[in-house]
């Protein structure tokens, strides 16, 4: 599904330490005179690719010190998993991290018509499915290797200084840093001089900042181990079933990892039936995970749309924490790292060499501005494509009708794998346009009536 609404949207448009060495703290970072001795230091709060991304960055500055944060080392984050081919070559990306390399999507309307795409593929393209406890850890490792500075610990809360948009003061971070595998964290405090927050959904940063609130889905899935003649079917092969059953504006998916499938779906705007619609894709499933074990249960909010405000003094919100997932695909692996690594970028060239501490107006200009050039228009047109696609199940059944058409197939993997249209034909377009109408017509005539639901206290509340 994300594969045929990429194709649309894109077709249409320590402390900071001077105290290393003077035991005290210091305000402000290196003077010119001083760079050799003075280093600023950055904090990256989250170690998911949105923060590993970034800290790599970061630390192969000389005149950066780079701090990542992350509370669970072994995170496995309720996520479909998968990546376009172009982030496997962007971000150097081994074979060990992918699981499976899927060649085929089958989609499954709420009626139960099937269509599987996949044939325009050439043989060296796929889409890698990956184990986000696997993906994040090479990630972080990398960062690690060039140097970051990696914390086991939970950020509780940030003291920003009144007046840190108009001066060099520091920040204080106080978290809990957990030793030695142990449960219990001990108190500590850090400041530092510029901080990404990349922790997510619930960012603390975010918080800290008064980022301001977004709404948000609720991702649902299980690991289901099944026997090998079963897993068989999946080996290069991925599910996708629409319908207000599984889910009233999402989808549900059955993805492939390494010995086991990834069970799941996801909703906005019904977020305490989660637990009825994961029911319904593993019973659409039928005999495909028959007979299979639950492994792990998984559950996570994911952003619907971008903070309020993504910078404020000198700190910047990267991937989830600033809401960079797509309408009706729910992509956002790779937006996590490419914002992630974008956002450092900017800020490195803007410190020059650890000489300047950049202002929110520097950050602004250059990062967001960049990040919301390249990537803002597809945001909003995912979000006009999911009301017309996952409005109803007429919607749905159209949408499943319209990936017969090679011409949509072709496209629509070059736009998710490589993130350009590449070869759009102006009369198949139009075509296609017709297409789409009357597949519309049709799916409404044969759809059955979606069910009716009400949550209006659950469906006002915001992150």
């Amino acid at each position: 599904m994300k594969l045929f609404i990429s194709f649309l949207a894109l077709s249409s448009a320590a402390a900071f330490t001077p105290s290393s060495f003077t035991g005290q703290s210091v305000q402000g970072g290196a003077a010119s005179g001083s760079a050799l001795d003075m280093k600023y230091k950055v904090a990256v709060v989250g170690g998911g690719p949105a923060g590993a991304c970034a800290a790599e960055i970061f630390a192969q500055e000389k005149g950066i010190d780079t701090v990542i944060f992350e509370r669970k080392m072994d995170n496995a984050k309720p996520c479909g998993g998968a990546i376009p081919l172009c982030m496997v070559g962007e971000f150097d990306i081994p074979e060990s991290v992918v699981d499976r390399k899927v060649r085929r999507m089958n989609l499954i309307s709420p009626s139960g018509v099937e269509v599987d795409i996949g044939e325009t593929l050439k043989p060296d393209e796929y889409i890698g499915m990956t184990r986000r406890e696997i993906l994040d850890k090479f990630l972080r490792d990398r960062a690690i290797e060039y140097g970051a500075v990696p914390i086991n610990g939970l950020v509780t809360s940030i003291d920003v200084p009144a007046d840190h948009k108009t001066s060099e003061s520091q920040y204080t971070i106080h978290y809990q840093e957990y030793e030695g595998g142990s449960s219990v964290g001990v108190p500590r405090d850090m400041n530092v001089d510029l901080i990404v927050g990349a922790d997510g959904a619930n960012s603390r940063v975010a918080k800290a900042m008064d980022a301001g609130l977004y709404n948000f889905a609720i991702a649902f899935q299980e690991r289901i181990k099944i026997d090998d003649d079963k897993m068989k079917f999946y080996e290069e092969m991925a599910e996708m079933y629409v319908g207000d059953d599984v889910s009233p504006d999402f989808y549900g998916w059955v993805f492939p990892k390494y010995d086991h499938v990834g069970v799941g779906t996801g909703t906005v705007v019904n977020r305490p039936a989660i637990k009825q619609y994961q029911k319904a894709i593993r019973d659409r499933a039928g005999d495909k995970i028959a007979g299979g074990k639950i492994i792990k249960v998984e559950a996570h909010p994911i952003p619907e749309h971008y903070r309020p405000r993504r910078v404020q003094g000198r700190i910047a919100l990267v991937g989830d924490a600033a809401g960079y997932v797509t309408k009706c695909s729910g992509e956002g692996i790779y937006f996590a790292a490419k914002s992630g690594r974008m956002a450092a970028e900017e800020i490195v060239k803007l410190m020059d060499g650890g000489k300047h501490l950049p202002t929110q107006t520097e950050i602004e200009q250059t990062y967001l501005k960049k990040y919301d050039g390249a990537y803002g228009p597809t945001y909003a047109v995912l979000d006009i494509l999911q009301k017309v696609f996952y409005s109803n199940n007429g919607a749905r059944e159209a949408f499943v009708e319209l990936c017969n058409s090679k011409y949509v197939q072709q496209v629509t993997f070059d736009s998710y794998l490589y993130k350009t249209v590449q070869g759009n034909n102006p009369l198949d377009d139009l075509k296609l346009l017709g297409e789409t109408v009357g597949s519309l017509i049709k799916g409404y005539s044969i759809a059955k009536p979606d069910q009716e639901f009400s949550n209006p206290v659950e469906s006002q509340k915001r992150i």
